[in-house]
């Protein structure tokens, strides 16, 4: 698998990341496993997750995999805190306590002694930015950290935080980013290419919509089928996705591969796009996303892939005439 650099950094992922949001929970230990050994044979390294994930399962479950199944150095770890975990002060939010805090429970049930990307999961409004990027610095001095990002920022939160002096610059962003979710394309994407932030797309298949498992109604092995991820799966089940389904099916048709290989083909190869992250219910699903590796888009088909998802720029985003 191709890798590329990290933002403005000298870390190198894989240019597929492999997400564990239903481990612990949707996916089992057996699963995991199987999972996370399919995408280190096809080259795969990074590795995202996150403390709030499946309760923090998902960190327990991904650090009995280490060693054990892939060896801990040939993997870059990404994990996130700020998400509300417990009660009380330091469970969750952005402020310097409640972060380190989180980092420290992240160590101990990964059972790592440090992890390769630590990221902001969301915009605090009520810690000032500098208090919580100096838990960033403060992890990286100790060592706990390697390398630091943000997810779900807006274009002018992303600003704030790069333009904030830090002794450790931001090196990603991750939002969500597909054919069916163009909308970081306005300010967010501009922003963090401005100022050397890689993109991290969550969702790169429309939440699953993009793979026309949804064009006849919900498969009940779906997560449009399960209760915990129906309302999430229906946001892009629509007229407009229904359009941009369609030709993404019909892209594919024409090169002889799989609609989810050209959906995710797409937004890989987006500016600023470093690793868009998968998350597979099963290691066939994995295995069908990994194929695209093998695929490049003609510009024609990219260009009739832009028009139909396309979105409207506004005022300022649009340049005056």
């Amino acid at each position: 698998m191709e890798q590329r650099y990290l933002g403005r950094s000298g870390l190198r992922v894989s240019r597929t990341a492999l997400g564990t949001m239903t481990w612990g929970r949707d996916t089992d230990a057996d699963e995991a496993a199987t999972q996370l050994m399919a995408f280190a044979d096809a080259g795969g390294t990074l590795i995202d997750t996150a403390d709030v994930y499946s309760e923090g399962e998902a960190e327990r479950l991904l650090g009995t995999l280490l060693g054990e199944v892939v060896p801990r150095d040939e993997l870059v770890l990404a994990t996130k805190a700020v998400a509300r975990r417990t009660e009380g002060p330091f469970g969750g939010g952005a402020s310097r306590g409640a972060l380190l805090t989180a980092l420290d429970g992240s160590l101990r049930r990964i059972g790592v002694d440090h992890i390769d990307l630590w990221q902001l999961h969301a915009w605090d409004a009520g810690v000032p930015i500098e208090e919580s990027l100096s838990a960033l610095d403060h992890a990286i001095s100790s060592g706990k950290v390697r390398y630091a990002g943000i997810s779900n920022y807006s274009g002018w939160q992303l600003a704030t935080a790069a333009l904030t002096p830090t002794t450790f610059p931001l090196i990603s962003t991750q939002v969500e980013y597909s054919l069916l979710e163009r909308g970081i394309e306005r300010e967010v994407a501009p922003a963090a290419l401005h100022h050397g932030l890689g993109l991290l797309p969550w969702a790169p298949l429309g939440r699953g919509v993009l793979t026309g498992k949804y064009r006849n109604g919900t498969p009940p092995d779906s997560r449009g089928a399960s209760a915990h991820f129906a309302g999430y799966v229906e946001q892009h089940r629509n007229e407009r996705a229904a359009r941009i389904v369609q030709a993404v099916s019909t892209a594919a048709e024409g090169l002889g591969t799989s609609a989810l290989c050209v959906a995710l083909a797409w937004v890989r190869d987006r500016p600023g796009v470093i690793a868009p992250v998968v998350g597979a219910r099963d290691t066939n699903q994995l295995i069908a996303s990994l194929e695209a590796e093998q695929l490049t888009l003609p510009p024609a088909i990219r260009a009739a892939l832009d028009d139909v998802s396309a979105i409207e720029l506004g005022y300022p985003e649009r340049p005056m005439p």
